[in-house]
C-alpha cells in the first residue's frame, strides 16, 4: 500500500461515519454577556488609548456635540441615527478632501468585550470605509446592546458578504525602532461614545 492508499484510507474513514467520525463541537464555554463584560469592553478600548464616553440615549446628541469639542468640519454618513450640529453629510468625498475634514461621526455594527474592537459593516449611518479612515479624529458611536463578549459571536451578527472594518483604537504603528506612531494609515484619534441601552 502506498502512502497515497494511506491517506485516501484515512479520509473515507473519517467521513464514513465510522470510528472516525467527529461528534458534536461542545459549545457550553459560550455565555452570555453580563455587566461586567462592558466594563471590560471600556478596559480594552481605554488600553488602545481611544477614550469611551457613557451616555443614555437622551443624551447621545449633546454628547457627541461635547465629543467633538471645536472640530471645524465634521461629516457624517447617510443614516446616521444622531443630530450633529453643522455635521455635513459625505457625497463621496475624495480622499484628498476627507484630509481635510476634522472629524467624523459614525455608528457601529457590533462591538467585541474581549478584544476592545468595534465592526462596521458600512451601512446606514456607518458611511464607506474611506470616512471612517482618512479623516484625523473619528467619534464612533455604539450601544451597549451592541456589544458582544468574543469574536464568535460578533460573527454571528455580521453578514461575511459585507465589506468589514476592525478598529481596535487609533490607528498605531511601531514599525521604526519600536516607537510608536500614531495615525499612520487611519485617525489619530477614536472616540466611543457608549450608549446605555435596556436588554
Amino acid at each position: 500500500m502506498s502512502a497515497r492508499d494511506d491517506v485516501l484510507a484515512a479520509v473515507a474513514a473519517a467521513t464514513s461515519g465510522g470510528a472516525g467520525e467527529v461528534g458534536a463541537i461542545p459549545r457550553d464555554y459560550r455565555r452570555r454577556l453580563g455587566p461586567a463584560d462592558l466594563g471590560v469592553f471600556v478596559e480594552r478600548v481605554e488600553d488602545y488609548r481611544a477614550t469611551v464616553t457613557r451616555c443614555r440615549p437622551e443624551e447621545l446628541a449633546e454628547t457627541v456635540r461635547r465629543v467633538l469639542g471645536s472640530a471645524g468640519r465634521v461629516v457624517v454618513p447617510d443614516g446616521l441615527g444622531v443630530d450633529v450640529p453643522g455635521g455635513e453629510r459625505d457625497t463621496g468625498l475624495s480622499s484628498v478632501e476627507l484630509d481635510r475634514v476634522d472629524a467624523v461621526v459614525t455608528e457601529s455594527s457590533v462591538a467585541v468585550a474581549e478584544t476592545g474592537t468595534i465592526v462596521l459593516e458600512h451601512g446606514p449611518g456607518q458611511g464607506r470605509r474611506a470616512l471612517s479612515l482618512v479623516p484625523d479624529h473619528h467619534v464612533c458611536i455604539v450601544r451597549t446592546d451592541q456589544v458582544v463578549e468574543d469574536v464568535p459571536a460578533a460573527l454571528e451578527r455580521l453578514d461575511p458578504l459585507r465589506p468589514q472594518t476592525w478598529i481596535s483604537g487609533p490607528s498605531a504603528t511601531s514599525d521604526i525602532e519600536l516607537s510608536r506612531v500614531e495615525g499612520v494609515h487611519g485617525p489619530r484619534r477614536l472616540d466611543v461614545v457608549l450608549v446605555e441601552t435596556q436588554g
